[in-house]
């Protein structure tokens, strides 16, 4: 793996996790919203709109850099929209990205010809 794959990887793996985290919290403040009269509403939805749109930029780039099967980066797509679906794309990111090092670690040092 090259290293802007590696940087393509990394960048989507970053932003995961915080665009699950905002779901999860705009899903709380729309109930709050309905239940009492706390409105945060308008500002979470900017803010994981937002992370949401880096998630999409960022995906669709490492889908290109790394090659993907159109099943993987359907995966990650559908991940994107689920409330917790970035922290399981966040854990699958980094077992790729691990696997992918210890694989370079092998070819360099030639216990591997691949």
């Amino acid at each position: 793996m090259d290293i802007k794959t590696a940087s393509a990887l990394r960048r989507l793996r970053l932003v995961s996790t915080p665009e699950a985290v905002s779901f999860l919290l705009l899903l709380v403040c729309s109930v709050l919203k309905r239940t009492t009269d706390f409105n945060a509403v308008p500002v979470m939805g900017a803010v994981h709109g937002v992370l949401f749109i880096l998630y999409v930029i960022f995906w669709a780039d490492a889908w290109n850099r790394a090659k993907w099967p159109f099943q993987t980066a359907a995966l990650y797509a559908v991940l994107s929209v689920l409330p917790t679906g970035g922290f399981f794309a966040d854990r699958r990111l980094r077992r790729e990205s691990e696997d992918a090092l210890i694989a370079s670690r092998a070819r360099k040092e030639g216990v591997v010809s691949a």
